[in-house]
């Protein structure tokens, strides 16, 4: 039995994997997602870097205890990170509904880029430091483009939803679709925080047998 991990406190990401009826703990990875936004990497490298280093924070946290009778000392973490890409400029989790305004008015009647990583660390058969550590990663793309929006639609979508913890301050699941004119991707979980699509191709190559 392989224990299973999330490196997230998100309650979208949670609620997408207990989605495929696989036991799992979470694990808050603490990175710094804010600082490594500043340092002008592009897009893409950025959130694969940050899936990556959550995965391997907690994966490093907690590999260090011998294998358990019931075989979970076998460890499968998981890590993923969601920006969002406008002309070039990354939009992170605006933190305030100021902030959250100014990324919709932004985004409003534009088309831009919601990139989600995933990062998924395995340890492998053997004991102590001498397992071996499997690293799998994916990037989910979505291309999305805002109605144009007024100032007071933005106000009251912001005070309705809270979007203040989502990348481009908005929740599709939520009344955040109604902002849209289109969204075109291949799995739109990914949109929601996790790609389980790819997620699932990932698992059933490092042995996961799901539900």
């Amino acid at each position: 039995m392989t224990r299973l991990v999330l490196a997230s406190t998100s309650p979208y990401r949670r609620a997408l994997l207990g989605r495929l009826g696989l036991p799992f703990e979470i694990h808050g990875p603490g990175v710094d997602e804010e600082a490594a936004r500043g340092q002008g990497v592009d897009p893409e490298a950025l959130v694969v870097g940050l899936a990556r280093a959550k995965a391997e924070t907690v994966a490093r946290r907690l590999s260090d205890g011998p294998r358990r009778s019931d075989g979970s000392g076998d460890l499968m973490v998981i890590g993923s990170d969601q920006v969002a890409e406008l002309q070039g400029e990354i939009l992170g989790k605006p933190g305030t509904p100021e902030k959250a305004r100014a990324q919709l008015r932004a985004l409003a009647g534009r088309e831009h880029r919601l990139l989600t990583a995933l990062c998924v660390i395995r340890r492998g058969e053997g004991q102590g430091e001498k397992r071996p550590w499997l690293r799998r990663e994916a990037l989910d793309v979505h291309l999305l483009r805002l109605r144009p929006l007024t100032d007071a639609q933005i106000a009251r979508y912001v005070d309705r939803d809270q979007p203040l913890d989502c990348a481009g301050s908005y929740k599709v699941e939520g009344a955040g679709i109604a902002l849209f004119e289109w969204i075109r991707g291949d799995d739109f979980t990914g949109v929601v925080g996790l790609p389980l699509t790819k997620l699932v191709a990932i698992l059933a190559e490092l042995g996961v047998t799901l539900p």
